[in-house]
């Protein structure tokens, strides 16, 4: 049976009608998933009947799965291929060479090169007899002249070396950046049921047939059809553009695709199409298509999408209008924006993307770039004019055709001459330092449980200020235990014994806890002896399900009697809800509903609890003061998450209430009983926390849990310190205090409140993301703030996106954190985001290393060939030696200082701002103070060098003349110098051990004797094409002396204090930056205080925007009320429907005068990817339900929040109208307040300022 079953396999691959033993051949299988909805369904229903019978038809069980047998396996995999999709071929060795030809100073270099080897060959006839000046003739024999190749073909030869250097490196890039894509791959794993077992299995080992299950949070591997489902909503914006989330149900839209987010809900489906089938996998292979229409089809896509986005958005905004509260709250956070972000993060990487050290390199690298042409382009000239007048007019000699040749080798000299001042000028090496250190710093930050995403992640790390961290699983070992609990109208301390629990209050919390946890989530026994039970899944519910078991009592009982299919109804856990439910239908007609949440939250909607003689009794609101008195807050305020248990019957004599009005399924519930869940603080976070502070980074906190609870675990964390007055607030207090009137969301106001806040508790992902974004766009401190944000949650998935480092949690995080993150955190401890700190800041070090290095070496060059060739006629350093000099500072310099391991060091500064350049005054002291050394040096053995060694004087030399021991001397020692300063480059910071910890960088050591030995293979036998001349021992040991001078040097200089320098250029210091915010806060409004110039401007400007503004805006005011009749006095007695327009127009008169200067204010609002904040449809709808939405029926909290409900018509104008009638004194108020930037209050103020001035 078997080589037939593989013989028809055979057969299928070729034609598809007799597919071996599966009646459903792929091309059926991909043209079912093109189906979309209904359409689906029907499809379903004529080809197959139910789900059930494809299952059949695939040789699959819905509740068992496949049987796992290799085999079949194999088969599946021959028939309906592999869930792999094939990667793009990377660039071939050759292609990268080619690349690095492309640089312009080297296509400079070759053509000089070749021009100066053809003229080598070229030897006139009679040229022997006639004289062509003085510095043509001479010394010349026949030999000599025959090498007059020689230094073509050094060129080209050293050209080639860089170049293949070059190439080397990127194909090593390349080759380590695949290795990471194929390691994240291969970390990622799915879920699937075989033979009834439940296992993870990587995604590229998923087959068509597998039954899969999904869970919030999931990114869909492949195409397949729902069998059951929970609630379950999914983010199919990656594919269709629609920003909405889509309900799937087995009735209305069973297709799940592949690359789709699962926002909400459970469920499980049978895989149908994967890999290349899959709809992701057609998309690929239609980019991959045509490699050489790739970007045009790039280009299509993307004005598809603009196209699609515009349509979108119009819809959206009808959509958004018509969405329920719940739904809008979670609207901004995935929509277009998101996909938009990503599509911002392609088109146009360097604008968002490129880091601070990019940036600052790129504007580096392109003024020395500039400065290097200058200066060669004037040695050429000087070189070119000097030759000239010397030879035709102090000489006097006539132009003879016979010496043309011999005059044009003399001018292609002097170009390969200008253009070696060029590369060496040009720090080309800069690039590839900054590539290597990155590359240095990936690798080994992997081991430091980092796994990078985004190489400049890991160098903007290096200048975070603030990190946004989570609690659970990050500074908690998100290890969860229930040790405490009320119960039977008891508190007690520990989990108490069976016995002492009435039966029906033990069978309520069985069935509850059972069925009501995710089926995913079980508990497993331990690994290895004496370890820990593992927790599997959602580990709040491993909590309750060791509860259970620590009370004797086994829930997969109830599981295997109550499978899942039988669940009547799920409400899954959300960040709106913050609860979950599950309804089991009896075999009465009656109905149960099991519930478990927040106990704050679901407290509210209890109106019975359990007594001791397990009956309910009434459970007034002063009973729930009372608890939470009692119970809640003190068990919060010991660090434990509390979670109520609760129950609701609805009889069967009601009939079938509306399941999908939850607000009135979820009350009138009879509270079981109330756990508190230790999930106790990691060891090694404190330590880690108090070396952040005294690296200058704020930690602060943002969890969904209870401001006691979050309190506590920040306490023992050591984010607050006893006394400080730093503040925690609940997300719903944070929204009251950020927003305005109308619901607006203010910059202004989030700066009064972010510098001091440290714990937000209770927050939704959407309070996450306004806290990132208002600390992003703060203007108040001396530089702008780079933010972290930790996230594990599908949706801390914006709030990820939006901070300039999101990490996601690798063993807790959900696929779409992970996509949305820069670095994935393998072990999600908060102690690896330390270690990344330390490793960013490394990176810029080592720049900075370098860069001081390389800029001592490019200063001395090209001084040394400029002066030497205006001096001399003759660079005193030939084009070979100016390449090797190259080669040592840039390739073998960046390698040297690039991979210097980071010391614990790092982490005792502040972090560099995004405006501190990055040469520091101390470099440039070391700079200069180098350059001096070395260029006295060279000076002296240039014009004194023949003297003290008493040899030839190597100046003035004829054209092809033999190397001379003078310059080789100079040569020698110039280099010997740049490799001890290559030591003393190690220190940046002014420290005096340059040696310190030298052997812990094997890589430093072995390059800096190697170039040594190589100078001395160079120097002894390079002969003609390094114009080297072997030297004495006497000679070597003075030469290495004077190198050896650049170490003690480098003492005085460190020994002169950078303070008195004031001339050099300075830097902005980045220490004050944490007091800042604080300071500013005492004096916000009062100007006169804040003593920066530079903000001084930047104010001063923004207030002049402003006082034009407003003088435009009252213009337009007054214009407008010239324009109608009704009299002021009328018009603030009668807020009549004139009064209303008038606010409109004034309103939108504002708004047009506010336009240029809000740009002005927040230069990242207009482009951030989710500026959704600052558009007027979202703002008002998205921010305002969600307040009240968290819970429901709190009336009492309600008053504050919901401000602006007063009942007039129309939306905008309703605040303002309102506010017409209070008289002068709010008028005033308002004006006042209008002196802060920008507020979207605005609008009303000048209209009372002109109203109070009448």
């Amino acid at each position: 049976m078997a080589t037939n079953s593989y013989a028809g396999v055979k057969n299928s691959v070729a034609e598809p009608s007799h597919d071996g033993e599966f009646s459903c051949s792929l091309k059926e299988l991909c043209s079912l998933m093109e189906l979309r909805g209904t359409e689906g369904v029907q499809k379903i229903q004529e080809s197959y009947v139910d789900v059930n019978g494809l299952c059949n038809r695939l040789k699959s069980s819905p509740i068992d799965g496949l049987s796992g047998y290799p085999a079949d396996i194999d088969k599946r995999k021959l028939v309906f291929g592999q869930n792999l999709i094939p990667p793009k071929k990377p660039k071939t060795f050759l292609q990268l060479v080619w690349e690095a030809l492309q640089d312009v100073t080297l296509i400079i270099l070759e053509v000089a090169a070749i021009v100066s080897l053809g003229l080598s060959f070229y030897r006139p006839p009679e040229s022997e007899g006639t004289n062509c000046g003085k510095g043509t003739g001479g010394v010349e024999d026949e030999g000599e002249a025959e090498a007059g190749w020689i230094e073509g073909a050094a060129i080209l030869l050293s050209v080639i070396c860089v170049v293949l250097v070059t190439a080397f490196n990127d194909w090593s890039k390349e080759k380590q950046f695949r290795g990471l894509q194929s390691r994240i791959e291969q970390e990622q794993k799915f879920t699937v049921v075989r033979s009834g077992q439940v296992i993870q299995i990587p995604v590229a080992e998923i087959v068509v047939g597998d039954i899969a299950q999904i869970k919030y949070g999931d990114l869909l591997p492949a195409d397949g059809i729902l069998i059951q489902g929970n609630d379950l909503r999914i983010d199919e914006s990656s594919l269709t553009g629609e920003s909405d989330h889509v309900k799937k149900t087995l009735e209305k839209d069973p297709m799940l695709l592949s690359g789709t987010h699962v926002m909400e809900g459970s469920g499980k489906m049978l895989v149908t199409a994967i890999g290349v089938n899959s709809q992701t996998g057609i998309i690929f292979t239609l980019l991959g298509a045509g490699e050489e229409d790739e970007d045009e089809e790039k280009e299509e896509k993307k004005k598809a999408k603009e196209q699609k986005k515009q349509d979108g958005c119009v819809d959206n905004k009808k959509k958004a209008k018509a969405q329920d509260g719940a739904a809008m709250e979670m609207q901004p956070l995935n929509t277009e924006e998101t996909r938009d972000s990503e599509e911002k993060r392609k088109a146009n990487l360097p604008k968002k993307e490129k880091s601070v050290l990019q940036g600052k390199l790129t504007k580096l690298a392109v003024q020395i770039g500039k400065a290097g042409l200058v200066m060669s382009a004037i040695t050429v000239l000087i070189l070119v004019v000097l030759f000239i007048l010397d030879t035709f007019w102090v000489q006097g000699l006539p132009w003879e055709q016979t010496c043309t040749p011999v005059y044009i080798q003399f001018f292609v000299k002097f170009f390969i001459i200008g253009v070696t001042v060029l590369v060496v000028a040009v720090p080309e090496g800069l690039p590839l330092a900054v590539t290597i250190s990155l590359a240095y710093s990936v690798k080994k930050m992997m081991k430091d449980n980092n796994l990078v995403r985004h190489l400049d992640a890991c160098e903007t790390m290096g200048n975070a200020t603030a990190i946004c961290s989570d609690k659970t699983g990050t500074l908690t070992m998100n290890r969860m235990t229930v040790v405490q609990v009320y119960i039977a109208d008891k508190h007690y301390r520990r989990v108490p014994e069976p016995e002492v629990i009435p039966a029906t209050i033990m069978d309520l919390l069985l069935l509850g806890i059972s069925v009501n946890c995710a089926y995913t989530t079980k508990i497993m026994p331990m690994e290895k002896e004496g370890g820990l039970p593992r927790q599997v899944g959602n580990k709040t519910e491993c909590a309750l399900l060791g509860f259970l078991l620590d009370l004797k009592k086994d829930y997969q009982a109830v599981r295997n009697e109550i499978p899942e299919e039988k669940l009547y109804k799920v409400y899954t856990f959300n960040s709106v809800r913050k609860s979950m439910s599950t309804v089991l239908k009896n075999a009465d007609g009656s109905f149960r509903m099991f519930s478990k949440g927040a106990s704050e939250i679901l407290l509210k909607k209890c109106y019975k609890i359990l007594t001791a003689s397990g009956e309910a009794k009434v459970f007034r609101p002063r009973d729930r003061d009372d608890m939470v008195k009692k119970v809640i807050e003190p068990m919060a305020s010991e660090g434990l998450r509390t979670i109520c248990l609760a129950y609701r019957d609805f009889p069967a004599k009601h009939g079938e209430p509306d399941w999908e009005n939850e607000s009135d399924i979820l009350t009138s519930l009879t509270c079981v009983c109330v756990v508190g869940i230790e999930d106790p603080v990691r060891s090694e976070v404190p330590d880690a926390i108090k070396k952040c502070q005294r690296a200058g980074i704020t930690v602060r906190m943002v969890t969904g849990d209870n401001i006691n609870t979050a309190r506590a675990i920040a306490t023992k964390c050591g984010i607050l310190q006893p006394g400080d007055d730093f503040l925690c607030l609940e997300g719903k207090e944070f929204n009251r205090r950020i927003r305005n009137e109308k619901g607006e969301i203010e910059q202004e106001r989030i700066d009064r409140i972010w510098p001091k806040l440290r714990v937000l508790a209770r927050s939704s992902p959407t309070d996450k993301h306004t806290l990132v974004k208002g600390i992003i766009d703060s203007t108040i401190s001396e530089q702008r703030q780079v933010v972290a944000v930790t996230g594990d949650g599908t949706n801390d998935g914006p709030a990820l996106k939006k901070a300039d480092v999101g990490f996601a949690m690798g063993i807790a995080g959900t696929d779409v954190a992970k996509e949305a993150s820069d670095i994935i955190l393998t072990d999600d401890n908060f102690t690896s985001i330390v270690k990344a700190v330390m490793w960013g800041r490394n990176v810029y070090d080592s720049i900075s290393k370098f860069l001081q290095f390389q800029l001592t070496v490019n200063v001395v060059a090209v001084i040394v060939a400029f002066t030497g060739a205006c001096i001399t006629q003759d660079s005193p350093l030939k084009a070979v030696q100016m390449l090797w000099v190259n080669l040592i500072m840039d390739t073998f310099a960046s390698l040297a200082l690039a991979t210097e391991p980071p010391t614990e060091s790092l982490l005792l500064r502040k972090p560099y701002g995004r405006n501190k350049p990055l040469i520091s005054r101390t470099m440039m002291k070391n700079i200069l103070g180098h350059g001096v050394y070395q260029l006295t040096i060279i000076f002296t053995l240039l014009f004194a060098g023949e003297k003290m060694f008493d040899i030839d004087s190597g100046r003035n030399a004829p054209l092809h003349a033999p190397p001379s021991e003078h310059y080789t001397i100079v040569f020698n020692t110039f280099v010997l110098m740049q490799l001890f300063n290559e030591i003393n480059a190690r220190k940046i910071h002014g420290e005096r051990n340059v040696f310190d910890g030298i052997f812990n960088n094997m890589i430093f050591c072995t390059i800096v004797f190697g170039t040594f030995v190589i100078q001395i293979v160079i120097v002894q036998f390079g002969g003609k094409p390094f114009s080297c001349v072997g030297l004495t021992i006497d000679q070597w040991l003075w030469c290495v002396f004077l190198g050896f001078g650049c170490l003690l040097w480098g003492q005085v200089i460190s020994s002169i204090p950078t303070s008195h320098l004031k001339f050099l250029k300075t830097a902005g210091h980045g220490t004050q930056k944490e007091e800042i915010p604080d300071e500013e806060l005492e004096d916000m409004e009062d100007l006169d205080e804040i003593d920066h110039a530079e903000r001084e401007l930047r104010r001063g400007q923004i207030l002049w925007f402003r006082g034009l503004n407003r003088i435009q805006t009252q213009m337009d005011v007054v214009s407008a009320f010239q324009s109608s009749t009704s009299l002021q006095g009328a018009l603030r007695r009668h807020p009549s429907s004139g009064s209303q327009q008038h606010d409109i127009r004034v309103v939108n008169a504002f708004r047009n005068s506010l336009s240029p200067y809000e740009g002005l204010e927040k230069p990242e609002s207009r482009t951030s990817i989710h500026n959704f904040m600052t558009h007027p449809e979202f703002r008002i709808e998205d921010s305002e339900p969600h307040i009240p939405l968290i819970d429901d029926t709190d009336a009492e909290d309600e008053g504050p929040t919901k401000r602006n409900a007063t009942p007039t018509p129309p939306p905008p104008p309703s605040p303002s109208s309102n506010q017409n009638n209070n008289a002068v004194d709010s008028g005033i108020h308002l004006f006042i307040d209008a002196s802060i930037p920008a507020t979207p209050l605005a609008p009303v103020s000048p209209m009372h300022s002109l109203e109070t001035s009448l």
